[in-house]
């Protein structure tokens, strides 16, 4: 292995390890009240290489969703491939029940959410539309299904994020019952 590949192999294991890191820690406090420095730190690597390797914050938070949506692409083909042969609507709910087990790590889902809410950002804007753009794609030609069994397959994924963003599925309450009726969920172990 020459030098520069050498180079180029632990520039890419370290941009995984703070892809790693800054899931969690922009899970937390969002894009806007976390710095680099905080990502940094908890990869063990100093703010400049973090910057040296993807730019700006800007950079790294977009690098960190569409991490995000490739481990959710990950998630959809593995339910897809577990109702192999089936008719679209039990493809599509395999992958549901498989997105459903991903976002029970609540930083997958937060750092969606918190994405969302940065929207007004163009790059962070344009980084979720490539994200559901690929997702509603892969949705469409790993089940076959049409546009409108895809949308509901979407609603309901958002619907997902809102039951377990709050733990609604935990209220016994007429309301919630109402949003969670045929929905169950994993949960992350607590510590």
């Amino acid at each position: 292995m020459s030098r520069e590949e050498a180079t180029r192999s632990t520039a890419e294991a370290r941009r995984a390890v703070i892809l790693n890191e800054a899931l969690h820690v922009f899970a937390r406090s969002g894009y806007h009240a976390t710095p680099v420095t905080e990502v940094a730190e908890a990869a063990g690597i100093s703010q400049a290489y973090v910057l040296r390797l993807f730019g700006t914050k800007l950079g790294l938070f977009t690098a960190t969703l569409e991490r995000c949506f490739e481990r959710v692409e990950e998630a959809l083909r593995e339910g897809a491939l577990g109702a192999n042969g089936a008719p679209a609507p039990q493809v599509l709910e395999a992958m549901g029940d498989a997105y459903a087990e991903l976002i029970a790590d609540r930083d997958l889902l937060m750092i969606q959410v918190h994405a969302q809410s940065a929207s007004a950002v163009p790059e962070i804007r344009d980084a979720l539309r490539r994200g559901y753009a690929d997702v509603i794609t892969l949705a469409h030609a790993l089940s076959g299904g049409d546009r409108d069994q895809v949308q509901r397959f979407m609603a309901m994924g958002l619907l997902c994020h809102l039951v377990t963003a709050l733990d609604l599925d935990e209220v016994d309450a007429p309301w919630t019952r109402t949003l969670t009726k045929g929905m169950t969920h994993a949960h992350a172990p607590r510590g």
